[in-house]
């Protein structure tokens, strides 16, 4: 199983997708501990986690995680938050296979 989890950072008011096979919580914990030094999330302390996307494996994790990076937009984002409507197109658009 693969998950797509999406940070949120006030300080930068900024976002960090990322795709895991961890649960979001573990890897924000791992975010904000430093353990990923010198990569765009330590650059503050202030990363939540906004929004996780369960996939049905890390292949589906991987795609839908490249497609919202490749969006380059925060409304984007925030939209699929607010429509998960908008998620479940992404499920079907980049299906395990």
């Amino acid at each position: 199983m693969g998950l797509v989890y999406i940070l949120y950072s006030g300080t930068l008011d900024g976002f960090y997708t990322g795709a895991t096979t961890d649960t979001a919580m573990s890897r924000l914990e791992r975010h904000l501990s430093g353990y990923y030094n010198d990569k765009y999330t330590a650059k503050v302390q202030d990363w939540v986690l906004f929004l996780e996307i369960p996939c049905i494996s890390m292949k589906q994790a991987l795609k839908i995680e490249s497609h919202i990076k490749k969006m380059k937009s925060k409304t984007y984002i925030r939209n699929l938050k607010q429509f998960p409507e908008m998620i479940d197109k992404l499920k079907v658009r980049y299906p395990d296979s």
